[in-house]
C-alpha cells in the first residue's frame, strides 16, 4: 500500500515501492522507480530513470526562515540515483529552484539544502551535506561526510576528499584535501578516465603551478596566467572560475600546515 495524490503526474513504467508517499504537486518521468517509504513532496519535477531508494525524503521546504511558502521547485534530471534517507530541498524565492542534472549519484544520507545546483554525471559519497546556494560543476566527486558552506562553487572535474570542511570556492579540475581544505594537485587520473590527453593535463598543470605553488597573490597569479598561458578552453574555465570566486579560493599546500 502506498499513498499516491491521484492528480501526481505519474508517466509510464513507473514502480512505485510499499508505504510510499507521493503528493499532488510532483512529476515523474518515465522508467522511474521509487523505493518504499520514499515520499516524494509537492514541487518535485523528476526525470526518466531516476531511482528513489527507501527512506529518501525529495522536495521538502527549505530549512530557511526566510521562506515565506513561494512556489519553488526542486528539480531533478534523468538517471539519477537517490541513495537511502538523502533528504533534498526545493529552492526559495532567491533562485526559486534546486537542481540536481542528468546523471547524478547522492549516496544515502545526503543533504542538499535550497537553491543549490549540482551538474551532470556528480557523485555524492555518504554523508555529504551541502548549505544553500550551492554550485557543484559537472563531474565533480565529493568524499563522504563532507561539508559545504553555503554560496561555496566547485568547479568542474574536481574531487575533494573524505572528511573535508569546504569553506572556499574549488576551482575546476583539481583534488582538494587535508586541513585547511587545500590544493594537492590536479585531478589528472579522473580527467584522463574522461578522454582528457597528456597535454591537456599537463596545460592545467602549467596553469596552477602558477596560481597554488609558485606563492603568488591571486590577482598576480591570473595576470600571469593571461599573458603566459596559451588560451585554451581549459585555461579559459578555470580564469571564468576564478572571476566568479564570491568566498575566495581555497589555498595551495603548505608543507607546515
Amino acid at each position: 500500500m502506498n499513498n499516491v495524490h491521484p492528480k501526481a503526474k505519474i508517466s509510464n513504467n513507473v514502480t512505485i515501492g510499499a508505504f510510499a508517499t507521493i503528493e499532488e504537486d510532483v512529476e515523474i518521468g518515465e522508467g522511474c522507480s521509487i523505493g518504499p517509504n520514499a515520499i516524494i513532496l509537492n514541487g518535485t519535477r523528476m526525470g526518466t530513470n531516476c531511482q528513489i531508494f527507501p527512506g529518501a525524503v525529495v522536495g521538502s521546504i527549505p530549512q530557511d526562515l526566510k521562506f515565506e511558502g513561494e512556489n519553488t521547485i526542486l528539480e531533478i534530471g534523468n538517471n539519477v540515483t537517490i541513495r537511502e534517507y538523502c533528504t533534498l530541498n526545493r529552492g526559495t524565492k532567491a533562485n526559486f529552484k534546486t537542481k540536481i542534472e542528468d546523471n547524478c549519484l547522492l549516496m544515502a544520507y545526503v543533504h542538499v539544502a535550497h537553491d543549490c545546483t549540482i551538474g551532470k554525471n556528480s557523485i555524492l559519497a555518504n554523508g555529504v551535506n551541502l548549505a544553500g546556494h550551492i554550485e557543484i560543476g559537472s563531474n565533480v566527486v565529493l568524499g563522504g561526510l563532507s561539508a559545504v558552506h553555503q554560496f561555496v562553487k566547485i568547479g568542474n572535474h574536481s574531487m575533494v576528499g573524505g572528511g573535508s570542511l569546504v569553506r572556499k570556492d574549488i576551482p575546476p579540475f583539481i583534488k582538494a584535501a587535508r586541513e585547511p581544505l587545500s590544493y594537492v594537485g590536479v585531478n589528472s587520473i579522473g580527467l584522463r578516465r574522461r578522454g582528457f590527453s597528456n597535454k591537456q593535463i599537463n596545460h592545467i598543470l602549467d596553469i596552477y603551478r602558477i596560481l597554488f605553488v609558485r606563492g603568488y597573490g591571486i590577482s598576480k597569479a591570473i595576470g600571469i596566467i593571461e599573458t603566459t598561458i596559451e588560451a585554451t578552453p581549459e585555461r579559459d574555465l578555470i580564469l571564468k572560475f576564478l572571476s566568479s570566486a564570491d568566498r575566495g579560493v581555497l589555498k595551495g599546500f603548505r608543507t607546515n600546515q
